[in-house]
Parts: structure tokens; sequence; C-alpha cells
């Protein structure tokens, strides 16, 4: 999977033990559930398939508004998304946006953000919590 700016990783679980691993990691680090959006329950709604397909918005203000302070068109990327999502094949896959590529789609140095590493580094403790074998 090479889509510029988003991460994909493999998970060990299926879709739905994937993404509740997310919401338990997400709510293991303080952060905020706002939404989770099923993307197959709606289309199953107008009587069409798709496979596993849901999508999870969470953050923090602590985190996102210094982003915004630089560039405030970065609210359309914020607050934080994943998707957890089942291929063809049935293998199940965590999808994020790279926080780096938020801020450089928005004109921001990365260097002006000093904690956008964190932030890089705590979506993939996330994943990792997600996707793979504890």
């Amino acid at each position: 999977m090479n889509i510029a700016g988003l991460i994909t990783i493999e998970s060990r679980h299926d879709p739905r033990e994937t993404m509740e691993r997310l919401v338990a990691e997400i709510a293991a680090k303080g952060l905020t559930v706002f939404a989770r959006v099923d993307h197959a329950a709606g289309a199953a709604t107008v009587g069409m398939p798709l496979r596993p397909t849901e999508l999870v918005i969470f953050g923090n203000a602590k985190a996102g508004t210094p982003l915004m302070q630089h560039a405030q068109t970065i609210g359309i990327d914020l607050p934080l998304k994943a998707l957890v999502w089942q291929d063809a094949d049935s293998r199940t896959w965590l999808s994020y946006n790279d926080p780096a590529w938020i801020v450089e789609r928005h004109g921001v140095a990365p260097d002006q953000l000093p904690n956008l590493k964190m932030m890089a580094e705590m979506l993939a403790g996330l994943a990792r919590g997600a996707t793979s074998v504890a």
C-alpha cells in the first residue's frame, strides 16, 4: 500500500477486534473518541455491499490546537482519523494520515512543531497496539 501521506499496516486481528483494540488504545492514552463511522453498515442501508470498513475520529485539543495555530486549515484534517478495513483477500488493515504529511499539506514546516514527532510516535503506538498480538 503506497498512498502519499497514508500509513497502512496489516492487523493480526479481524476488523471488529482491530477496531475495539484501537478504541481501547485511544482511551488508554487519554484521547477522546469523537465518532465511529461504520461505512459497511451505511452501504448496507442502501443495498450496496462493502467489506468491513470503519473509521474512528479521535484526538485532543492540547495536541491539535498548536497545529491549527500555525495553519487553521489543518482543521480539515483534524481531529485525527484511523480507518480499519478488510481487503478482498480477507486481510485486515489499519490506515491513518501521517502527521508530517498533514502539516506539509498545509504549508507548515515540520520543524515549527516540536510536538509533531511525539504525535507521530503516539499514532504509531496506537496502531501497533491495535494490530499486533499482545
